[in-house]
């Protein structure tokens, strides 16, 4: 092993959620760093985070820390990508991007490893890491869609409120406490912060995730299907989505309803397909109630698949639940599984 090459690996948002992840996934796996730069806004400057047992000061993410890095994954919001992904390019850095900036750009490849590993070759500097929502499920339909064919998609999301950050969960977390002891609640955060109103997530469910479109869907409805077709190189497929915010910390659930190109495939089959794919666990036995759930799910890089069955209607239609944890595979562990891609097929220099 001391003769592996290593990697000059950035983190830029080390401090965030999604960065705390990343650095954890990166140490799990045991992803050859060599150098490690911790990289986040002029607030959190000066932290000291750890390591592989290592203490690291974070510093300011300015386009001269890119210097010398070969790999930066970034998870710091749009606007910060968008100024600094090019910065890092510029200084020969690969990026892959955990923020909705690049991920419909036709020039940027928007990858999930199990789903389009090979998309990573053409990239121009930039990777993009699709929605957490979107994620787990093209995991779950690609090896269906590669054996039968996919028509249509039709999923609604029972999403947990870490997607929205460390404050709402705080603000999830307050409110429930505040409901318990019978007091006003009042809600800052949630469903979207820049928006008009914001309600109460504790004890309610919320269909509302990011801000609305003129055509009335949300923008986290409007990326699970645009991101969707994208992955799968499916322009022409059928997708429609409902996003939902649950009092759920961590942890994405959603029915997925789902049609085949070619019918009759059994129930059976389908699932023996998803047992041997890859990233995925099926958890589906009703006679003993085993299905998939979030709270089994949080700190797991798979994603889990149950309750499939066949549509009562359509021969060709089919339903399933999938949930993963919206940190991990939705976010840092498919950001490092695709450094881990670039280094397998050799593309870093």
């Amino acid at each position: 092993m001391t003769n592996q090459q290593t990697f000059s690996v950035a983190v830029v948002g080390a401090t965030g959620a999604v960065g705390q992840q990343m650095l954890k996934t990166l140490e799990e796996r045991n992803f050859p760093v060599g150098q490690l730069k911790l990289l986040s806004s002029k607030r959190s400057a000066g932290k000291t985070i750890t390591f592989k047992g290592e203490p690291y000061t974070v510093e300011e993410a300015t386009p001269e820390a890119f210097e010398g890095v070969q790999i930066a994954l970034f998870s710091a919001g749009g606007s910060v990508s968008k100024k600094l992904v090019p910065e890092a390019i510029k200084r020969g850095a690969i990026c892959v991007d955990n923020t909705s900036a690049f991920r419909m750009d036709p020039e940027v490849p928007l990858v999930v490893p199990e789903v389009n590993e090979e998309d990573v070759k053409s990239h121009n500097g930039i990777i993009a890491n699709p929605n957490c929502s979107t994620i787990q499920m093209v995991v779950a339909l690609e090896p269906i869609r590669q054996k039968y064919g996919l028509k249509k998609v039709i999923v609604s999301t029972y999403q947990a409120v870490s997607g929205a950050g460390l404050e709402a969960i705080e603000e999830m977390k307050t409110q429930t406490k505040e409901v318990l002891e019978g007091n006003e609640v009042n809600p800052e955060i949630l469903p979207v912060g820049g928006d008009k109103k914001h309600y109460q997530i504790a004890f309610n469910a919320i269909p509302q995730i990011d801000l609305f479109q003129d055509n009335g869907f949300t923008f986290e409805e409007m990326k699970m299907i645009n991101e969707t077709k994208k992955i799968m190189h499916m322009p022409e497929l059928e997708v429609a989505a409902t996003c939902v915010r649950l009092p759920v910390e961590t942890g994405h659930s959603e029915s997925v309803y789902f049609e085949t190109e070619q019918g009759g495939a059994s129930v059976s089959e389908l699932k023996g397909l998803l047992e041997t794919a890859p990233g995925i666990t099926v958890q589906d036995n009703p006679s003993e109630q085993l299905y998939p759930m979030a709270i089994h799910a949080v700190g797991k890089p798979d994603v889990f698949v149950g309750r499939l069955r066949r549509d009562l209607d359509r021969d060709n239609g089919y339903h399933m639940w999938v949930v993963s944890d919206n940190l991990l595979k939705g976010a840092a562990w498919n950001s490092v599984q695709i450094a881990e891609s670039l280094v397998k097929l050799g593309l870093v220099k």
